[in-house]
């Protein structure tokens, strides 16, 4: 009886010094995340005093030095570059992204609009992808070369090549032909500055469910492609002749035994899909008229808005590395094969 209880007590301790070992991992990988990513907002010529004179001087606006120094140390640009890097830093931390001279408004006030659509777009893609595709892979492996099998090759392949902004305007195009709706935004004309209410929650479910079937489209099929392979292959292994030739109801079989296995890479790649969806929603944001987080930053590259970019980048970053890191820890609670 001691011995059980220590080795539940050593594999409880060794869990928790994955998850730890994992979380300084993640915690590192975002500071050098950081670090390339404040590098390369720094590689284009120019600055953010530069761009902002070229903004001044095309109103019409004259500045002379004075305020040109004034500017530059208002953003830290009159500094060592190591010392805007933990001048920037620091301020994210205390919760101060910056200012946006793009959009002429604190880079805080354009997250808190923006942040939220963004993630109900990617939280609604990955209910639909994980649904849809693990459904569909079991049916597809547990009925290979049926007619379903065959129309999901194909779903699983178009989805795959089509281009996810080229689905959205076909999308786009053929309700507003058929149906005379209009699927651009999250919400009709009349909607955009209306109070919240229950009319326009209403309004936003039934424009939403557009551009999250365009962007979970590639990530569906890939994870139908991944999962059926995956039970293909566990069912052919000899653990499952053994279980039927025991009598165990088939049902039991398949969910007891291959499907978690089978599971497994399907889990890992959460990692993948997180940001595969976030990276894909930037252009599809953009041609279906969404205020999500893409088309900020497309924007704000454009024209050099750093603490607009960097915010973003972190942002999507801190997202990519936390849907890892859950992938990580989800593998090791469903399979005790893998080792911490």
């Amino acid at each position: 009886m001691h011995i059980k209880y220590t080795g539940i007590y050593m594999k409880e301790q060794n869990m928790a010094t994955y998850i730890i070992r994992r979380i300084l991992f993640a915690i590192l990988t975002l500071i050098i995340i950081s670090i390339i990513s404040f590098v390369i907002i720094q590689l284009p010529p120019g600055d953010t005093t530069s761009i902002r004179l070229q903004v001044l001087q095309t109103s019409g606006i004259q500045v002379n030095q004075e305020q040109i120094d004034q500017i530059r140390a208002d953003f830290g640009l009159n500094k060592p570059l190591y010392q805007q890097y933990f001048f920037w830093v620091g301020n994210m931390f205390r919760g101060d992204f910056g200012e946006s001279f793009g959009y002429n408004a604190q880079v805080n006030q354009i997250l808190k609009e923006r942040i939220p659509y963004s993630l109900l777009l990617a939280f609604l893609s990955i209910i639909i992808v994980y649904i849809i595709s693990i459904i569909g892979g079991i049916i597809s492996a547990l009925r290979q070369h049926s007619a379903f099998d065959y129309s999901m090759s194909v779903v699983s392949f178009l989805g795959l090549s089509i281009p996810e902004f080229l689905f959205a305007l076909v999308l786009m195009y053929a309700f507003f032909k058929l149906f005379g709706i209009s699927m651009g935004g999250f919400y009709s004309q009349g909607m955009r500055d209306a109070a919240w209410s229950l009319a326009k929650l209403w309004d936003l479910i039934k424009h939403i469910w557009a551009p999250v079937i365009v962007l979970s489209a590639v990530s569906t099929a890939f994870t139908i492609r991944v999962l059926r392979a995956s039970m293909l292959d566990e069912l052919r292994k000899p653990y499952v002749q053994v279980a039927r030739s025991k009598g165990i109801p088939e049902a039991k079989i398949i969910f007891k035994y291959p499907l978690r296995v089978a599971l497994n890479p399907v889990i890992s790649t959460i990692g993948y899909i997180l940001p595969t969806i976030i990276s894909s929603e930037m252009i599809v944001a953009y041609v279906m008229d969404l205020p999500t987080l893409g088309p900020a930053l497309l924007n704000a590259a454009l024209t050099q808005d750093m603490y607009l970019v960097g915010a973003i980048v972190m942002i999507l970053s801190a997202i990519t590395v936390f849907g890892t890191l859950v992938s990580d820890l989800l593998l090791v609670f469903t399979d005790p094969r893998i080792k911490y």
